[in-house]
C-alpha cells in the first residue's frame, strides 16, 4: 500500500464542484472512475484540500488516494490523463508519508478571483472571469479593506449556510489586488476557508469598488459578524484555486506555483473613464 498525491487542474463549469454528488457530475466521482479502472484491488477513494464549489475552477488542486496496485507511482499521472475528460489534467504525482493527508497536512490554499472591467464583451474571458461593464471599478478603494482582513479573524459574515464549521474563526495571511487595462485580479491567500467565503467576500469588495457600499460598512459587517447584509456573491467562473501549500514542496514548481495564466488583454476600446464612482460609456 502507498499514499500518491496528485496535482490536479480542472475547469470547473463542466462539474458541479469537487465533492461526490448523488445525481450531478463532480471532479470527485470522475477522478475516482478513472482510478479505480486503474487499481481495481480497492475502492478509490480520494481526499482534495479543498472542497470547491460548481463552477469554480482549479489550477493546482491537490488531492491523495491509497493504492496497492504495481503502477510505479512515476506513471500515474499520465495513465490518469489517458482516462479523464480533457476538462481534467493531473499535473504531477508524487508518494507522501502514510499519514501525510491533502487536507490537513496543507498550511494554505491560495485563491485568485478574475474581473474583466471593460465595457465590450469579450467571449474569452467569459469562462474564467467576471464581466463588470456598468461602474469602473476602485482597485485602491478594494485593496484598503481586503488589506484589512489579513490576521486570525471570526469571518462568520463570510459563510454560506450548510456549513459543518464548529466556527468561523480563520487565518487571512496574505491579500493582493491589481489591475492591468481592463482586467481586475484579486488573491487571497489563508490557512482555510470557510463555505463560499471568497464568493461572497469578492461580492461586498466588488461593491465597495463601484461606489455602493462604503468601506466603513464593508469593515463593519465582517467584524460584527452581520451575515444578513452580506447578500451578494460573485459569480463562480472568476474564481480559481490557485494552489496549496504545505511544509515541505511535494511537486516540481512548475506543477503547482501559479499554474493558472494571467490575462494580458489590450483594450482596443475608447479610454476606461478616469472618474472613479460614475459608469463607464
Amino acid at each position: 500500500m502507498k499514499r500518491i498525491a496528485l496535482s490536479l487542474q480542472y475547469e470547473g463549469s463542466s462539474f458541479h464542484g469537487w465533492q461526490r454528488q448523488a445525481s450531478h457530475s463532480s471532479v470527485q466521482e470522475t477522478l475516482e472512475g478513472a482510478i479505480a479502472a486503474l487499481d481495481p484491488h480497492r475502492p478509490a477513494q480520494t481526499v482534495a484540500a479543498g472542497r470547491t464549489d460548481s463552477g469554480v475552477h482549479a489550477a493546482a488542486q491537490v488531492v491523495h488516494f491509497d493504492a496497492s496496485g504495481p503502477i510505479p507511482v512515476s506513471r500515474w499521472a499520465k495513465a490518469l490523463n489517458g482516462r479523464l475528460p480533457p476538462t481534467i489534467r493531473v499535473r504531477a504525482a508524487a508518494e507522501v508519508a502514510s499519514d501525510w493527508h491533502a487536507c490537513f497536512t496543507a498550511t494554505y490554499r491560495r485563491y485568485r478571483y478574475t474581473i474583466f472591467n471593460g465595457r465590450t464583451p469579450n467571449l474569452f474571458l467569459a469562462p474564467w472571469s467576471w464581466h463588470r461593464y456598468q461602474w469602473r471599478l476602485d482597485e485602491a478603494r478594494m485593496a484598503r479593506c481586503l488589506e484589512a482582513l489579513q490576521g486570525e479573524h471570526d469571518f462568520s459574515a463570510f459563510q454560506r449556510a450548510g456549513s459543518r464549521r464548529a466556527h468561523a474563526r480563520t487565518t487571512v495571511q496574505e491579500v493582493h489586488i491589481d489591475r492591468q487595462g481592463d482586467l481586475l485580479v484579486a488573491e487571497v491567500q489563508a490557512s482555510g476557508f470557510l463555505y463560499g467565503m471568497v464568493r461572497l467576500l469578492m461580492g461586498q469588495l466588488v461593491a465597495v469598488g463601484e461606489g455602493r457600499l462604503e468601506a466603513e460598512e464593508f469593515l463593519h459587517r465582517w467584524r460584527s459578524g452581520a451575515r444578513h447584509a452580506v447578500k451578494e456573491a460573485a459569480p463562480p467562473q472568476g474564481l480559481c484555486l490557485l494552489r496549496v501549500g504545505y511544509p515541505t514542496d511535494i511537486f516540481p514548481e512548475a506543477a503547482w506555483y501559479d499554474c493558472q495564466p494571467r490575462f494580458l488583454l489590450e483594450s482596443r476600446d475608447p479610454p476606461a473613464d478616469p472618474f472613479i464612482g460614475v459608469p463607464i460609456g
